[in-house]
């Protein structure tokens, strides 16, 4: 029997936590919710009242949000060594909270059409879009991983943005961002987690 429980639905971003949650190397039940039934429900609305997923229960403890659940995950587990040292901390909380602030925005308005003008980019905490990917591809290509020269738990969660929106469009395929998408693409528990998210999209009935 195992404290760790995670919600999800394998078409959302719950694929997120199913690799941080694979990279930890810890036993876990999963609790696959329906879109229009499960998430909507109160016994999920107690998890999580945004009706979003992903989401962990952690023995007594609920955590939400992608990237909360990777940083939590990282320090919950110190063994799997995901966590930030002294020197990588800065670089590791910096991108981690830009991945899921300033470029989500940019993205989504970017993706419905909303393009701040020069006032509103005053406002606009991401300024605007090119901006936002240009820093981005900067960054991914100044060294191999998001804080340095080791994988992290701010690369599941960095790299899956990175991934979702080179995929739909949404990102330039930069020589930059597509060298840093490679490199994580290439681990066994990002590779894992997929499988095991396709086989559960493959069996739900159509």
């Amino acid at each position: 029997m195992t404290d760790l429980t995670f919600y999800t639905n394998p078409m959302s971003r719950g694929r997120i936590a199913r690799w941080m949650l694979e990279e930890t190397g810890q036993p876990y039940e999963t609790v696959v919710l329906d879109y229009a039934t499960d998430m909507k429900g109160d016994a999920y609305r107690a998890i999580n009242p945004m009706m979003k997923v992903p989401a962990i229960r952690h023995g007594d403890r609920v955590v939400t949000e992608g990237a909360a659940i990777c940083a939590y995950l990282a320090e919950a587990f110190p063994d799997a060594e995901l966590a930030p040292t002294a020197d990588e901390r800065a670089d590791y909380y910096r991108w981690l909270f830009f991945a899921a602030g300033p470029m989500e925005a940019a993205i989504t308005n970017r993706s419905m059409g909303v393009e701040p003008n020069a006032d509103q980019q005053r406002m606009a905490g991401y300024g605007n879009f090119d901006l936002v990917a240009g820093v981005f591809d900067q960054e991914v290509s100044s060294q191999p991983y998001i804080a340095g020269e080791r994988f992290t738990a701010a690369d599941v969660y960095v790299g899956s943005a990175a991934m979702w929106y080179t995929q739909f469009g949404l990102l330039p395929k930069t020589d930059g961002i597509m060298g840093y998408i490679a490199r994580l693409a290439d681990r066994p528990a990002y590779r894992r987690a997929g499988e095991i998210d396709d086989a559960l999209i493959a069996a739900k009935p159509s």
